[in-house]
């Protein structure tokens, strides 16, 4: 048997549904490991092992008495703390909501409840999904497993962490310019941003409500479409929520990428802000892989990556500052001074600024939208470099906005990142797929096919003790 630390999800819940592995024995194998290494990761914000084995053990009868409730029964999961679990605090690892209890639980909560999966805890984040790596709130930030020293991604810092630490096979993440994306590039994992409206993000705390989705995090792409399948789903109490017709996201991950047709975005990268030639070089490499892999290759163009960013930075600061208003005039010492700065932004964007961005919105959106009448997938960079230390505070700002994941957010497209290699450092690099609205079960085709032609899946972090 695989090592329970890094047991997919695929793998565990076949062991768990013929009776070979028990939902209990997983979790506190991962219990064990979370209590030995989290300390000098900071992973977890509330580690919760008392409701983790009440639920394993739930599941355990139920399976035991014959009623499997399907592949997340008896997982083990975590939730990125912005995300509620009725009883339990939703801080935003922030002094503002340090006592805040949520009274309900999110709709993904919801759902990954009735699929019985696993509960560990509430995983760090950037303070309200956009200040860090901070120093100066209640909790430490969360440290890259492969190197401690160095920057793990934000804002679902936790999640990355988690999920390649061997802690989690799955974790629930946001992305609103990438935070998803980001972790899941800085720690070698695989995290997905599903289209916008795809799933709920009722009880989540917003960051900007027309940029803000939900997503996992798993270490491989098979995984990760298991996941979805448990979390898409219309949800009436979200204005934003989109009923679809049931997909099964895993349906594809095995047909390969014989016939499929690749869009090269190479000029977000090579031209308009250039990768550290390490990253950019592993993503070239990918690509030249997938044509190898029968994959039908041409280079598409869009508008340069700068005005997405600026549409993006301009929706994102003013959203922001509408919910974070009261606050940062009333209680302006209780955040971090990178989260504060950061919300301060928006106080300066007019409301025809706004305005003018949501307009440019729509047409970004519509020209990009029409790329897919020629090419299934686009693949291009997520981060523009690799991991920096953690405690250089102007290299995290630097490599902050040097990435090609915030024009995703703007047209709402699914877009997930995937394992490519490490750098001379020996910390990860990333790819982006990125699809249609409503297509991920192609976007997972072509991760899977990549994944399962590299070996960057298969490595792990030796972590620190």
């Amino acid at each position: 048997m695989t090592d329970l630390a890094y047991l997919s999800i695929a793998e565990g819940s076949a062991l768990i549904r013929d009776k070979k592995l028990s939902p209990v024995e997983w979790t506190e194998a991962l219990i064990a490991r979370v209590e030995q290494y989290d300390g000098r990761l900071n992973a977890f914000l509330r580690f919760m092992p008392e409701i983790a084995l009440s639920d394993a053990r739930r599941a355990e009868a139920e399976i035991s008495a014959g009623n499997w409730r399907g592949t997340l029964h008896g997982v083990p999961y975590g939730l990125k703390d912005i995300i509620d679990y009725a009883g339990l605090p939703t801080t935003a690892h922030s002094a503002i909501l340090k006592h805040n209890i949520a009274t309900a639980d999110a709709f993904v909560t919801q759902r990954l409840r009735a699929a019985g999966a696993v509960f560990m805890g509430k995983l760090s984040t950037h303070e309200f999904a956009i200040g860090g790596p901070c120093f100066d709130l209640p909790w430490p930030p969360a440290r890259n497993p492969w190197n401690r020293d160095y920057f793990c991604g934000g804002s679902s810092s936790g999640s990355g962490v988690a999920t390649a630490a061997g802690f989690l096979p799955f974790a629930i993440g946001t992305d609103t310019g990438g935070s998803i994306r980001n972790p899941s590039t800085m720690c070698g994992v695989t995290g997905i941003k599903p289209t916008y409206g795809l799933v709920s993000r009722r009880g989540v705390f917003p960051l900007a409500f027309s940029l803000d989705h939900v997503g996992p995090l798993t270490r491989t792409v098979h995984d990760n479409a298991i996941v979805l399948n448990a979390l898409a789903g219309h949800d009436g109490l979200d204005p934003g929520s989109i009923a679809r017709p049931g997909v099964d996201y895993t349906a594809l991950t095995g047909k390969g990428l014989k016939g499929v047709r690749i869009g090269w975005l190479k000029h977000f990268y090579h031209d308009d802000i250039k990768a550290d030639p390490q990253m950019g070089a592993a993503v070239d490499a990918a690509v030249l892989k997938m044509q190898e892999l029968g994959a039908q290759v041409t280079e598409v163009k869009t508008i340069p990556l700068s005005q997405f960013q600026a549409c993006n930075r301009i929706i994102m600061g003013s959203e922001s500052y509408a919910i974070h208003q009261k606050w940062l005039r009333e209680r302006p010492q209780d955040y971090g001074d990178i989260t504060r700065q950061r919300f301060l932004y928006g106080a300066m964007y007019s409301a025809s600024d706004y305005i003018n961005a949501l307009r440019m919105r729509s047409k970004y959106t519509a020209d990009f939208h029409a790329l897919f009448n020629d090419v299934d997938v686009i693949v291009t960079a997520s981060a523009h470099d690799p991991a920096c230390r953690i405690d250089d505070e102007k290299a995290c700002e630097f490599i902050y906005s040097r990435q090609a994941r915030a024009p995703f957010n703007v047209t709402g497209s699914p877009a997930i990142a995937v394992p490519a290699g490490f750098s001379k450092e020996g910390l990860p690099l990333g790819i982006q797929i990125v699809g249609a609205p409503y297509n991920e079960a192609t976007v997972y085709r072509v991760g899977a096919a990549y994944e399962a032609a590299t070996a960057w899946t298969a490595q792990h972090p030796v972590l620190p003790a």
